[in-house]
């Protein structure tokens, strides 16, 4: 307002000595107005002049309208000026179409350029570019892109790259992308991010290296908003280490920053890393944000890191981003909570949600199922399709699950024979796989095999394995070598068939058998994967393979083993020398 204090002293000025009538002075004050966000004195100038008929005074109203951030104003004016007559030039329509709220009116302006043979320069070409562009409409962008002359204004061709990223066509991006360097234009450093971006959705590896290099060469490197959309980049790419090492080199970091590389290594699979960046970031001072827990309960939910889970959670709750977070988030604590073994706590989140969707009732069916709460999964199931919500393919899986860990043999054949008549989910691979995994567990393995047989879907490796596992559990070698063959013919040489089969010959007495076993997995190069165990302790996830000789604590690790061991054979407990050997 200090500022206007001149301006409206001059404004007065010029109403009494009769200035004010000139057009040119008119288009003066409403531009000082407008550049001064004071709207309300530029369209009362406008109205009070006296040549308001004049196309300067009504160019000068509009830009300042669409400046000021209203367009449908800036519009309302255009559509005054047209009724009586004043014919638009050049300079009305690039604010006029920035102005447009919808296509009609867009198409509307594009045509009237051709009636007043205005013709198509760079100003006009751009604004119809941008507004094509933000009703996602690339065709009609590009048409005006091809038809402006010689191109020179870098900001055209970001948009243009920016706009086929936005819309998913990243072959087209690059085309444009390459067209500008053709054209010897250098870009700048919104050019390599909307390029990198293509790149990365795309899985260009390759090229994303080469624009790598050219950043390093060309000094683009230093630039922060470079350096964010190269750890994306590297990350959709699953390029964990080259990713870390672009954030490790940075000198300056942001949020941005921290949450790319957090959910980079979140999508890479390395949970501990997720949980060890997390607590980095607190140290450096960064205070997370709704996109880095989204990324961080899941790492929780992969290791069954409670602690951890329940320290996230109460930050959200203490930050109020528990406020903030949509169903997605919700789910995504709630799932922590169940695949870390704490159903009560999930039980809690699912209760106090407002807004229930398929994916919260499908975690928490799954959640019971899993641990061997049958009733519970079953009662959630049922609730669920009272409420409207019609039950999906995941939510049979945790109802069938639930079924085969709490032993409900009847219920679950009864789920599986309605899935498709009753709810219309017809059954999958999945849930035969739970069906024969369920009769296995009850020792019922002939009708397993029965219903492998008369499956209306090919069964894969996933429905052999489940039924081999079966019979090691219930010592049918006869059954068990049959699922074997077709385990191996469906191409699965996973290490694990050959140990369930061994197991099972050497609980049979079928010794021969385990040493021809063992003969074909030298043979074939067969590995078995090492055990894998890990334990959740205040300082991190701490990670132990068979026969690890790695860990710091690694003596007392021993000692309490030996001292367990002694304490089972004390307790008559005999180990089984080829399973633990295998």
């Amino acid at each position: 307002n200090q500022e206007l204090s001149p301006g409206r002293k001059l404004h007065s000025f010029m109403i009494v000595t009769g200035y004010l009538s000139s057009p040119v002075s008119a288009t003066s004050l409403i531009n000082m107005y407008s550049k001064c966000n004071s709207v309300a004195d530029a369209v009362s100038v406008f109205n009070s002049s006296t040549d308001v008929h004049n196309v300067f005074v009504y160019n000068s109203i509009i830009a300042g309208l669409t400046a000021n951030d209203l367009p449908a104003q800036a519009f309302e004016f255009y559509c005054r000026m047209r009724s009586f007559g004043v014919a638009p030039d050049k300079f009305t329509l690039p604010c006029v179409i920035k102005a447009c709220s919808n296509v009609a009116d867009l198409k509307s302006i594009h045509g009237l350029l051709f009636k007043l043979e205005l013709g198509l320069d760079l100003f006009i070409g751009s604004a119809l570019i941008h507004s094509y562009l933000k009703f996602e409409l690339m065709n009609d962008a590009l048409q005006v892109f091809e038809k402006l002359p010689i191109i020179d204004d870098i900001v055209l061709w970001n948009a243009m790259i920016n706009g086929y990223v936005q819309i998913g066509d990243f072959d087209k991006a690059l085309l444009i992308y390459i067209r500008m360097a053709e054209t010897g234009l250098v870009p700048n450093r919104f050019t390599i991010t909307g390029v990198l971006s293509a790149l990365a959705l795309a899985g260009e590896l390759c090229n994303g290296k080469s624009v790598h290099a050219f950043t390093v060469k060309t000094g683009f490197e230093s630039g922060l908003a470079v350096l964010n959309a190269l750890i994306d980049m590297y990350g959709k790419c699953r390029q964990l280490s080259d990713a870390s090492m672009v954030f490790e080199n940075m000198i300056e970091k942001d949020m941005y920053s921290w949450n790319s590389i957090i959910s980079v290594h979140e999508q890479c699979g390395d949970h501990d890393g997720t949980l060890r960046l997390l607590k980095q970031m607190f140290i450096s001072g960064f205070q997370p944000d709704i996109v880095t827990v989204t990324a961080a309960l899941p790492a929780c939910s992969h290791l069954a890191a409670l602690m951890h889970g329940r320290e996230v959670h109460g930050y959200m709750i203490t930050s109020g981003l528990d406020k903030v977070g949509n169903t997605y988030t919700v789910n995504a604590i709630m799932d922590m909570y169940a695949k870390c073994g704490s159903m009560r706590e999930a039980r809690l989140v699912f209760d106090r949600m407002r807004n229930k969707d398929a994916a919260s009732w499908n975690i928490m069916v799954m959640g019971y199922g899993l641990h061997g709460h049958g009733n519970e999964a079953l009662e959630l199931f049922s609730r669920m399709c009272q409420s409207g919500l019609k039950p999906d393919e995941i939510s049979f899986v945790g109802a069938l699950v639930a079924c085969s860990h709490a032993g409900f043999v009847i219920k679950g054949k009864e789920l599986l024979e309605e899935m498709e008549p009753k709810y219309g989910v017809a059954p999958a691979i999945e849930h035969y796989a739970c069906v024969i995994d369920m009769l296995g567990r009850a020792g019922q393995l002939v009708e397993a095999f029965e219903l492998i047989s008369n499956m209306s879907i090919e069964p894969n490796q996933v429905v052999w394995r489940a039924f081999l596992s079966s019979c090691r559990i219930h010592g049918n070698a006869d059954l068990a070598e049959v699922a074997a063959r077709r385990v191996l013919e469906v191409g699965s040489d996973h290490c694990g068939n050959y140990v369930l089969m061994s197991n099972i010959y050497g609980a049979a007495g079928r010794y021969e058998e385990v040493a021809e076993l063992r003969h074909t997995m030298r043979q074939q190069d067969v590995k078995k994967s090492p055990g894998c165990s890990w334990i959740e302790l205040s300082d991190g996830m701490h990670v132990f393979l068979n026969a690890d000789r790695g860990h710091p604590e690694e003596n007392g690790v021993y000692d309490w083993l030996d001292s367990l061991t002694a304490c089972l054979r004390g307790r008559g407990h005999v180990v089984d020398v080829l399973e633990s050997c295998f």
